[in-house]
């Protein structure tokens, strides 16, 4: 009979220790960047977990650290490609009403907006345009090119994962559900259209802004 294990989830869905692997599966199948051990004995488990907490602040700079690194190779596109779609957000107040679009690149003409929601951010607006984009162009089978001129939100959207200081409360539940159903889509599904940055030196304001700089 094989012998009984423990599983420490430190990053899933719900983290601590599990007695079945059915359990510790359940916590951590299709997460993104999903950290889990097994163990012998459950006090193994329980203080793997305990140093895992305690180095928590640690393991979240050196995160801060790689999305730096990451960040450092997004540079603003070269070429414009007009068969395109363009995005971007507007936020009155930080945080505040945020709303977003897209745009046809070429003709200019509205794809879709999304009406403002209360207490959110920019850098979330920006995220899910993005992610709107991808989901429009995918039901239609296209892979053309998104741009934005926010690097931060493509980075979220690059490494799946949003790290937004604002927390989550009653007066935003709209923007964050919103948060979560593009985080589930990105996990779900996959997308050759190139994301790339916005040239604003060269080519002006993206043509999605809202014009309220």
């Amino acid at each position: 009979m094989p012998s009984k294990k423990y599983y420490s989830v430190f990053k899933g869905r719900n983290t601590g220790i599990f007695t079945s692997w059915e359990e510790c599966e359940e916590q951590i199948k299709g997460f993104s960047g999903a950290l889990y051990k097994s163990f012998k004995t459950r006090e193994e488990a329980e203080v793997a977990l305990e140093l895992t907490e305690q180095n928590f602040m640690i393991s979240t700079e050196q995160e801060e650290v790689k999305q730096q690194k990451t960040k450092t190779k997004i540079f603003p596109a070269k070429e414009l490609i007009m068969d395109s779609v363009c995005v971007d957000a507007s936020c009155l107040g930080n945080p505040g009403y945020v709303e977003y679009r897209g745009i046809d690149t070429a003709t200019r003409k509205v794809i879709f907006h999304k009406s403002p929601m209360p207490n959110g951010t920019n850098n979330l607006g920006e995220f899910l345009a993005i992610v709107h984009a991808l989901a429009h162009l995918n039901n239609q089978g296209r892979d053309i090119p998104i741009y934005s001129d926010s690097e931060t939100a493509i980075l979220w959207v690059k490494n799946k994962n949003v790290r937004t200081k604002l927390n989550r409360s009653t007066d935003n539940e709209e923007i964050f559900n919103l948060v979560d159903r593009a985080l589930k889509w990105l996990e779900n599904n996959e997308y050759s259209n190139p994301i790339l940055k916005w040239n604003t030196v060269s080519w002006g304001e993206i043509p999605a802004d809202f014009g309220r700089k």
